[in-house]
């Protein structure tokens, strides 16, 4: 248990007393130094299920990079976590930091690669004063490495990391997809990384360095299409809504819309031409393998067009599935959250921001029977647990006031 922890099983939030978040990570106490979008996407993965979070700010910042505190990504972002302001470049506050790490479990951080180590506040630096410190690095390329210098941002991981090439339609250009993915993937899997270190270090009794980056890990999510390449030599293109293997599966205008339609093997495909009334397609050349169907793939996707634009979004949503066969709405975000099966799921959960007052923020995709996770706190204002933190190593009032005279905090 961490010795900043007021008791086991409550939150400390400007001295009122909330629920945890999960009691699964309770144990645990993070330092959180990221910023932006991909450390902090793996700090609220510790943060929503329970872990003692540390957010370390510099005294003078009022924002986080990409937006106001009281904006939606960093609300989404920052919730169930402590702040504690810290000048990490004076002596004082690497000094406070450096006390704070020797009782950590684990530190993230997604600094340039060279930041860190300017500052004194490495994994070997640290990890000398407490072997079993988990310490997890996000960067744009790789710690080292020819490209480990350079700044790091979503959409150029998307572009060098080979999404852009099979996103979009043929013939158009590279696109973007409309999240930040590579930020996004990055994120999750240097959580999986600090789960699984802190995993082994329940057996060995130390730490260790873990290490990703928004390069990698957009790279790992090519997953098949990369698999087409280094086993079969494949280059994939873009194919647009079309899906690269199974045919036919793509989007469809309806007589008030789209739908997304997947098709999967032959079984499938057959249960599609005896819903759409066409069955001699599977006795068509043209149509009656996949390998056929790849081939004619317009042709077969215009022919089923037609038959789709006859009825509604809905009326072919029911009918489908009824039939066994994968189909969908194509929802905007407001239909996403107003959809009956996330309102059943909760995924959006209320909270009580300090700026926004009530609001809502998306929760945790994951649902566990004995210890779930919720907003327990909304994102808090900078530096508002310096003066316990503070105290809990030690300081005194006096102390901290020359601390805060200073700007140490």
């Amino acid at each position: 248990m961490s010795p900043l922890r007021d008791d086991e099983k409550s939150f400390s939030d400007f001295g009122e007393r909330t629920l945890l978040p999960s009691t699964a990570l309770s144990d645990y106490m993070v330092l959180d130094l990221t910023r932006v979008r991909s450390g902090p996407t793996c700090v609220r993965q510790l943060a929503d299920w329970g872990a003692d979070v540390i957010k370390i700010e510099a005294p003078s910042d009022k924002s986080e990079m990409g937006g106001p505190r009281a904006g939606p990504d960093f609300q989404n972002l920052h919730r169930n976590k402590r702040s504690m302001t810290l000048n990490l470049k004076s002596e004082e506050g690497k000094k406070i930091f450096k006390k704070l790490a020797e009782k950590a479990d684990v530190i993230v951080e997604n600094f340039r690669p060279d930041v860190k180590h300017r500052l004194g506040i490495d994994y070997d630096t640290l990890s000398t004063h407490n072997p079993g410190l988990v310490y997890a690095s996000i960067s744009g390329f790789g710690q080292d490495g020819p490209l480990a210098d350079r700044p790091g941002f979503d959409q150029i991981a998307q572009g060098m990391g080979g999404l852009m090439s099979i996103t979009g339609e043929p013939g158009r250009g590279p696109m973007r997809v409309g999240i930040p993915i590579a930020d996004l993937c990055a994120g999750l899997f240097a959580a999986q990384a600090i789960f699984i270190a802190l995993l082994e270090r329940s057996k060995s009794g130390k730490g260790q360095w873990v290490q990703t980056s928004l390069l990698q890990a957009q790279a790992f999510m090519l997953d098949f299409q990369a698999a087409r390449y280094l086993m079969n030599g494949d280059v994939p293109k873009q194919a647009g809504n079309n899906h690269p293997t199974s045919i036919p599966t793509g989007v469809f205008k309806t007589s008030d819309g789209f739908i997304n339609l997947a098709v999967a093997g032959e079984q499938i495909w057959k249960r599609l031409a005896e819903t759409l009334q066409k069955s001699e397609w599977c006795d068509d050349e043209r149509f009656a393998i996949n390998e056929s169907r790849s081939q004619n793939r317009d042709l077969l996707n215009a022919e089923i067009e037609k038959i789709t634009k006859t009825q509604t979004s809905t009326y072919w949503v029911t009918k489908l599935n009824e039939a066994g066969i994968p189909a969908g709405d194509i929802n905007d975000i407001g239909q996403v959250f107003e959809s009956p099966q996330i309102q059943h799921l909760g995924l959006a959960q209320n909270m009580t921001s300090h700026e926004r007052g009530d609001t809502r923020a998306v929760g945790q995709p994951i649902l566990m029977s004995r210890t779930p996770s919720h907003i327990a706190a909304p994102p808090p204002l900078a530096g508002a647990h310096s003066d316990n933190i503070l105290v809990a190593l030690g300081y005194s009032p006096a102390e901290i006031e020359h601390l805060r005279e200073n700007a140490v905090i």
